[in-house]
Parts: structure tokens; sequence; C-alpha cells
């Protein structure tokens, strides 16, 4: 077992202080947690119910389609109302929404929070239906349940999930592509910088579960000293194979060259779902490896943190149910010393990520971003910025929509 790793915590302890130097302070390991101790960390209420005297009872919950965004509007019987906004999925995942989500929410009380996340994954057999199909609809409907109390308590989403600890979020911007030569991937990222002003890049290696073959021949190889000797020793890097090693052996060897160039971590080498294979890449290199993207299962995520499968928790805030169960992934991962950041899938989720990150307090020196201030950053009052690499997390009630009646102005009723 080796004895050094990349410290993204201890860049992260200050509320501003974010080092963009691509040699953090190195850590031990051996820091282990029982599952006694998991558990315990996993189970402590998340959601802050003391600004709430009396209950909040849910009257209704739609799905609304506008354009090409959908969005979950949910309503208490005093009236009061929160919305959420989709990642792009609901026009294939509708039906398990409006069938097997809202039903056991309506005439609940939104207090009850998380015992009902726990309520709906049992009711109608729905853990059948374990993995993203199910986990999306869920988030929608707990991110619109958080807005409405946020609004109704006066609060940012922060505050009732354990208080606001930061204000901005440092990021890097991440290309999506592996259609490029490294040349054209070159000119690619540097258009994400000039446009973002992001002090860090994350883009993709590897063929993307493609048993151990390259996107074209030669491009990982060339790429990864290509982006340091473009960006410079002070920029932070990352990097994405998604699953395309099933042979450590040629993780590993992608690793050794992304540590070479001093990047900040190594993201899903090997197939996500195969620990055994990770845990080796892990073991075998000193770059951070981040793994969690696909996860959905608990169980299976404390187990990655119990064993140490990998290095950095990387729940997505859609795909895996929502901002209360990603946190308490992140709650068991700080007992390892483990940092949690979370997965982009893209639109509006930067906005969760942003109030995740404005909560948590091992959230690791980057978070990812994807360019969508230009669409949705005048929905907030102030209107969403990047100041010096880094966005500002919405400080409005709830998520912090000014204005969400306009949002939905013309949207439509999605019921099948």
């Amino acid at each position: 077992m080796k004895t050094s790793r990349r410290s993204f915590l201890a860049a992260s302890a200050g509320t501003a202080a974010f080092s963009i130097l691509p040699s953090p302070t190195v850590f031990a390991r051996d820091k282990s947690a029982t599952d006694e101790e998991l558990n315990r960390a996993a189970t402590r209420p998340v959601l802050d119910r003391n600004p709430f005297k009396e209950p909040v009872i849910i009257e209704s919950i739609e799905l609304l389609r506008k354009g090409k965004e959908h969005f979950v509007r949910v309503r208490s019987k005093d009236g009061a109302e929160g919305i959420s906004v989709d990642d792009g999925r609901m026009n294939i995942l509708h039906p398990i929404l409006n069938r097997q989500v809202i039903p056991v929410f309506i005439g609940k009380d939104a207090r009850d929070l998380e015992e009902l996340l726990w309520e709906v994954y049992r009711h109608d057999s729905n853990y059948k239906l374990q993995g993203l199909p199910f986990w999306v609809p869920v988030a929608l409907v707990e991110f619109a349940i958080l807005d409405l109390l946020g609004r109704i308590a006066n609060k940012p989403l922060g505050e009732l999930l354990g208080g606001v600890i930061r204000k901005t979020m440092p990021f890097y911007v991440a290309s999506g592509r592996r259609d490029t030569t490294p040349e054209q991937e070159i000119d690619y990222l540097k258009s994400l910088v000039e446009e973002t002003g992001a002090k860090g890049i994350k883009y993709r290696v590897g063929g993307r579960m493609s048993r151990n073959a390259d996107a074209m021949p030669g491009r990982t190889d060339k790429l990864i000293p290509l982006t340091r000797k473009t960006f410079g020793d002070k920029f932070a890097i990352h990097a994405d194979a998604n699953s395309s090693y099933d042979d450590p052996k040629q993780a590993i060897r992608v690793g050794r060259m992304l540590e070479d160039i001093k990047a900040e971590f190594f993201e899903e080498p090997c197939p996500f779902d195969n620990f055994d294979t990770t845990r080796q890449v892990t073991d075998a290199l000193k770059i951070p490896i981040a793994l969690g993207e696909q996860e959905s299962s608990h169980w299976r995520f404390q187990a990655q943190i119990r064993d140490r499968v990998a290095d950095i928790a990387q729940p997505d805030l859609y795909y895996y149910g929502g901002l209360i169960r990603s946190i308490r992934v992140a709650r068991m991962a700080e007992l390892r010393d483990m940092p949690t950041t979370p997965h982009l899938s893209g639109g509006f989720g930067f906005v969760y990520s942003a109030h995740f990150a404005s909560c948590v307090p091992n959230i690791g020196p980057w978070q990812e971003y994807k360019q969508g201030v230009k669409t949705y950053g005048q929905w907030f009052n102030p209107p969403m910025r990047i100041v010096d690499g880094a966005l500002t997390v919405p400080e409005g009630p709830g998520v912090g929509i000014a204005d969400p009646k306009e949002i939905l102005k013309g949207a439509d009723v999605v019921k099948e």
C-alpha cells in the first residue's frame, strides 16, 4: 500500500483560498472507517427541520415542458411552490416520474423528505428499478421540494443542508469530446478556457467503454503531455477515461503519464462496476482515482469508500437521487479523508453542484462546469457569475431562481 496521495481536503478547507498549483499536499491513505462508523455518519439527519414549525403538506407535483426543457413543480396546500430543472432525460423517463415517484409524495409532509426518499425506493417494488432511470426522477422531486422549503424559510439550499460555508465554487471546464485529434482538442480546450476564465480543464482519454482501445490511434499518448505543455505548470488538469480500460495494466500506464504531468485526478479508468480492477489501479498509482458517476446504490458507495476502491467519491447529483443522498456519501467519505467531487451531467446541474459546494466541507479544490451560466445565469438575482475562475453560488431562497413563474410561463403539463 502506498502512503502518499494528493490531498484535496487541505485545499478545500477554506471558503475562498484554493491553490492552483499542481502539487497539493500529500496525505496518508491509511485512515480507515468501519461499517458502523460509516453507517452512523450516513444516517445523521441532513435536512434542517427547525425553520418549519408547522407541517408543509404537498398538494401537487407536476412535470412541465417548455421547449426542450422539463421542469418539476411542487405545490403545498398553503400555496407555496418550488421547482426543479431536468438534466435532459425526462423525455424518456417521464412515465417513471409520473407513475412510480410522484404519487408517493402527494399528501405527505415535506419536512419528512429524508424518510420519503426511502419510502419511494420501497414503494411498489421501485427498488427493482435501481439505477439512473429511477433516481433521476427522484432527484427532480427532491430538488423541487428543497426549493419549496427554502422559499418558505427564506433560506438558500445550503442553509437547509448543513449551513453555507463558501459562496464561490472554483471549477474546471470539461470537454466532452473524443472526435478530435490531439491538436484539435487543444484548440477546443483553449476556446473553453477563453470563454469561461477557467483555471482548470478536464478532457477525455481512451475510447469510452472501449475494451482498451483509444478513440483514435495514439490520441491519448500525445494529448496528455501536450496539455501540460500548452497550459503551463500552474494549470489544473484532470482526465476522464469513461471506463475505457478493462486491462488495469493499460489504465496504470495512462495513469503514469498523468502523474508525469502532475494531473489532479484520473476519473473512471476501468469499467465503473468492476471494483477489483479499479482498486488495482488505485493501489498502483499516486494520482487520485475518481469514481462514482454511475453509482446508484448507497451500499456500493459505502463499500467503495470503506475499501478505498478509489480516492475521490463522485456521485452525480441527478443520477444518484439528489442532494441529500449525495451529502450522505460525502459524510462517509470524510471519515476516510476522501473528497466528494460531484460529477456533472450537464444542463442546469451546475446550479445544484454550486449549492452542494456551498455546504459540504470536503469537496476538493475543483468542481466540474460545462458553460451553464450563459444559458441560466440570468435566472438568478443577482445573476450567477464567474469571478476569477469560480462560480458564485445563488443567494436567493431555495435554489435561487428569481421569478419561477416567469420561467414556467407557457409550459405544458406532461401527464404520460
